[in-house]
């Protein structure tokens, strides 16, 4: 088994619960590692489409979640340590409700546009990250887990599909292409965070931002200009 690898994947199904303000109630967060390969796939739009790019995956609530440029959700382990360390507690893989716990892979120094080959399987692309939410918060348990997560700036990644495939735990993780721009996971989080002045750099990212995230830069710059937002 090569340095750079799933650890597990990871699916979750549609349970209720009190702590999200889903429409229907439920939510997929709660994702358990599976055995046996998993296909791997574009879902579709957001809101009309599969929500999930794995196989037996649930996203429960589209407003905001699921959907092709958001198909896989992808967290290191090393960072779970981290957490591990921070919190005094135990994260098993999945626990942050991602679908690939990874090894070996600075996923928050990935650039927007990366793409990796997993295994012999799927090509994904690094689409952005994941943003906090009440659903995230009431899962953990944690009170100001929102503000806390958003303040360490370790989000982990969404990959969207770019070839469909089968994927396991154990399989290894290539960086088959990386953008020469500097829009990294991390850079992104902080602009559509905390640091809405970066927002104008993540434009040369490109077609690897979903639609709605050029829009929300659209609307900065028409208010801020560019030069006001990059610097």
């Amino acid at each position: 088994m090569g340095p750079t690898h799933l650890i597990s994947v990871n699916i979750g199904r549609a349970m209720a619960v009190p702590y999200t303000d889903a429409p229907s109630g439920t939510t997929g967060h709660g994702k358990s590692p599976v055995s046996g390969p998993v296909r791997v796939f574009a879902p579709g739009p957001r809101a009309t489409g599969l929500g999930s790019g794995l196989e037996g995956d649930a996203v429960c609530d589209r407003r905001h979640h699921g959907g092709d440029h958001q198909a896989v959700y992808a967290y290191a382990r090393e960072d779970l340590d981290l957490w591990e360390a921070e919190l005094g507690r135990e994260l098993p893989d999945g626990v942050f409700g991602e679908n690939f716990t990874t090894s070996g892979l600075d996923l928050n120094s990935a650039r927007l546009g990366e793409r990796w080959r997993v295994g012999d399987g799927p090509v994904l692309e690094v689409a952005s990250a994941r943003i906090p939410c009440r659903t995230f918060q009431g899962a953990l348990g944690e009170s100001a887990w929102v503000r806390r997560f958003t303040r360490t700036v370790r989000p982990g990644a969404y990959l969207r599909v770019i070839e469909e495939g089968s994927v396991r735990a154990g399989d290894r993780i290539e960086v088959i292409h990386r953008p020469d721009h500097d829009v990294t996971v991390e850079l992104w989080f902080r602009a559509f965070t905390t640091e809405r002045a970066l927002l104008p750099r993540t434009l040369v990212a490109g077609a690897a931002m979903e639609p709605q995230a050029h829009e929300t830069v659209r609307r900065y710059v028409e208010k801020y200009g560019v030069e006001d937002g990059a610097r």
